[in-house]
């Protein structure tokens, strides 16, 4: 008998099961570890979670074996992620120790202004993601920078890291480079020009929106810098580092790298080694003050660079604040994020595999009746597979190859399915405490999840205004209309 007939479908309550445990488990970590739920708890919640939609497929007639199988599979997606966390956390490293970040931040203080701080961010960041095609080598480098001078200039580096989000994501979304702008096209069914286009409906307004909340928080902020503690700041940062308009060299190689499409983990590697190459070049005084005492020249730099890549560095100047700016990175920083990123991926890997998602999103599309329930079943979906798969690719791919016959069938043109897959599927990842994305974007900005997703306006902003479109029929390319077009 074939391994098919021996198996049955999961039933509703058997796809419900473990959805609930998951939620019910990050909610008591959230409650007991507070800002630590990332750090151990939020893994836990997900390994019982599986543990336990595991147990429901031997009920159902599953192999371990083929279970296993998945799980591998799960995992096998998130390696090329990992590759670029890893070379994130060397590049944070060297570039801290080039003196590139607080380079940054130095010059950072000295241009922007609190009051506008927050729509800047966000413009600059939507700017070079929209170049680069990527948020996650935005974050880690503008983004890096602008929480440095958040915090020097006494703002809220949740605001600041929501800013950054929002920034990022917007100028991802709407960049041909960007692996997302392409994948849902090629899913829907859509071309890459009109499909970028056709977004522009709900991206546009959707930025514009964030950009007036950014500029009302900007000024109507209850903190007043001080200007003595902002020289103060970039006396302390120029007593460490040489600062110098060459160190933001390794910064414009990086994106030089990604605006000629080189793939992400060789750019951000040889990025690293860049930053790597300029402290030897700008740095010496900085290296030898952190090489242990009697090193000689060769070996101080030797160490201190080494231990950068795998490490970061730790420096101490007598301010604790100027310590947290200057401190970090390294390979070890990326390894909780790895470990948060496995498990996800592989809870979400033991649903699809037995049929979970499929249970949910076939009752969704049976009270799907029209466009606009159609496409807040869409959005739903996108955002619900990002929950439960915490994976921003898969949030495109299954919804896109589930909902695609359904939109043809009803005489939507393509390109509506693929805005809508950008509109929730993409924007949202970052919202999700264990998505892949929100612990990356979290590991390199240093903001807990819970704590910025509330500032990351354009991220909610956007597949809010997809559904409203869709339930009053705003800007929906019907196949009709394309033929007589």
């Amino acid at each position: 008998m074939s391994e098919l007939t021996q198996t049955k479908s999961p039933s509703m309550l058997d796809a419900s099961i473990p959805v609930i445990c998951l939620v019910g488990l990050l909610a008591l970590a959230v409650t007991f570890f507070a800002d630590n739920s990332s750090y151990g708890p939020n893994q836990i919640a997900l390994l019982i979670s599986m543990g336990i939609a595991i147990i429901i497929g031997l009920k159902n007639g599953h192999k371990w074996s083929d279970m296993e199988k998945a799980i591998v599979n799960g995992i096998s997606l998130s390696l090329g992620a990992v590759l670029i966390l890893f070379a994130v956390g060397s590049l944070i490293g060297t570039w801290l120790l080039s003196g590139t970040v607080p380079t940054m931040i130095y010059y950072g203080l000295k241009i922007l202004n609190p009051s506008w701080f927050y729509a800047a961010a966000c413009i600059m960041c939507g700017v070079v993601s929209m170049s680069i095609g990527s948020s996650w080598t935005t974050a880690a480098t503008i983004g890096v920078a602008l929480i440095g001078i958040a915090q020097g200039l006494g703002l809220e580096p949740e605001i600041t890291a929501g800013a950054v989000i929002s920034g990022a994501y917007f100028g991802d979304k709407i960049s041909p480079l960007s692996e997302t702008t392409n994948l849902a096209p090629a899913i829907a069914g859509s071309e890459l020009f009109a499909h970028i286009k056709y977004m522009l409906w709900t991206t546009a307004p959707s930025i514009i929106t964030a950009l007036v909340l950014f500029i009302f928080l900007g000024f109507n902020g209850t903190s007043e810098v001080n200007t003595l503690a902002i020289d103060q700041l970039s006396q302390q940062l120029a007593e460490q580092f040489d600062i110098s308009i060459l160190n933001l060299t390794p910064l414009v190689i990086l994106l030089a790298l990604a605006i000629k499409k080189v793939p992400a983990f060789p750019a951000v590697a040889i990025g690293a080694l860049v930053g790597a190459l300029w402290a030897v070049l700008f740095q010496q005084d900085l290296i030898l003050r952190l090489a242990e005492a009697g090193s000689d020249n060769l070996t101080a730099n030797i160490l201190v660079i080494w231990t950068a890549f795998f490490d970061g560095v730790v420096i101490e100047t007598g301010n604790a604040e100027l310590n947290d700016l200057l401190s970090g990175g390294g390979m070890s920083g990326m390894l909780n994020t790895v470990w948060l990123i496995m498990c996800a991926l592989s809870f979400g890997a033991v649903l699809e595999y037995l049929g979970m998602l499929k249970k949910f999103v076939d009752a969704i599309l049976s009270a799907a009746k029209s466009t606009g329930s159609l496409i807040a079943s869409t959005v739903a979906t996108c955002i619900g597979t990002n929950v439960i798969t915490a994976d921003q690719y898969i949030s495109i791919v299954m919804p896109g190859r589930m909902y695609k016959e359904e939109y043809k069938a009803r005489g939507l043109d393509p390109l509506v399915l693929s805005r809508t897959l950008e509109d929730a599927g993409t924007i949202t990842s970052p919202l999700v405490p264990w998505n892949t994305c929100a612990v990356y974007m979290s590991g390199v900005l240093l903001v807990n999840p819970l704590d910025y997703i509330f500032y990351c306006f354009f991220n909610w902003i956007n597949p809010i205004l997809a559904v409203i479109y869709g339930f009053i029929g705003f800007n929906i390319k019907t196949l009709a209309k394309k033929a007589t077009a």
